[in-house]
């Protein structure tokens, strides 16, 4: 057996690295959150980092979880969640990206994630990147097999205040090579005055976001957008419903 096989990061008290919930959904829509929790494995102990990082949006998508399972409720929609913090392995990155495994985010330092062995970036990305991605994988193909129509909808969360600088967007309906979605929703609500909804913000596809749109949209053919919230927006259960309820009508008047 090589060295790199060896490392082992996933103990039997740490579960599985993602659920599925409402996996007979009757909507076309497949809800995917791959910055749900803040969660680590037993076997990295804390990463060395604070607890201040831990909490932070460095480490998941505060509120975004919340959020997309109330989603799936009201468009009756399986989602997929990845179970551990993004630190571990960022499920929106490719195996090849530096930012997969980061060992500084914004500006908090990860010490566990500095100088890691190749068995360690192996055991991260077999035991958590493959993991969630052949999760999702299944979903579509289980649909594909009966006929019925997919659409891949991410769900994350982003912060009023990056780098000192105030972020007036709130909703950000973002995409890659793949409008059709993005544009229809972007229909949908530039009438409305509830959300200021920009499109491709505040991240877009220059920055590297949209690595699940490619391989599970894009590289398929299926309609596929990201949807970004602005975190102060979903701090608690009702704004988490409001925005919930927001979305999920939204992206039924797009379908």
């Amino acid at each position: 057996m090589s060295q790199i096989s060896q490392s082992q990061l996933l103990g039997p008290d740490d579960g599985p690295a993602f659920s599925v919930h409402r996996p007979d959904g009757g909507s076309p829509i497949i809800l995917l959150c791959e910055h749900a929790s803040n969660s680590l494995p037993k076997s990295l102990k804390q990463l060395g980092a604070s607890s201040e990082t831990m909490s932070s949006h460095a480490a998941w998508d505060p509120g975004a979880l919340q959020t997309a399972l109330k989603m799936s409720e009201k468009l009756d929609a399986t989602l997929v969640q990845q179970r551990f913090s993004r630190l571990v392995y960022d499920c929106n990155r490719p195996p090849t990206s530096a930012t997969a495994m980061p060992a500084k985010s914004e500006v908090h330092s990860i010490p566990g994630n500095a100088n890691l062995s190749a068995a360690e970036r192996f055991a991260r990305t077999s035991e958590i990147y493959w993991p969630f991605h052949h999760a999702v994988s299944d979903v579509i193909a289980r649909r594909a097999s009966e006929g019925r129509e997919v659409v891949i909808v991410t769900i994350h969360s982003f912060t009023k205040v990056y780098n000192g600088a105030v972020r007036d967007v709130e909703l950000g309906i973002l995409h890659d090579a793949d409008a059709r979605l993005a544009d229809r929703m972007l229909d949908a609500t530039k009438d409305s005055k509830q959300f200021n909804t920009q499109r491709n913000a505040p991240y877009g596809p220059q920055d590297g976001v949209t690595h699940t749109l490619q391989i599970h949209g894009i590289a398929t053919g299926l309609e596929n957008v990201m949807i970004e919230i602005r975190n102060d927006l979903i701090t608690d259960d009702a704004g988490q419903l409001a925005m919930a309820e927001y979305l999920s009508k939204v992206l039924e008047a797009s379908l």
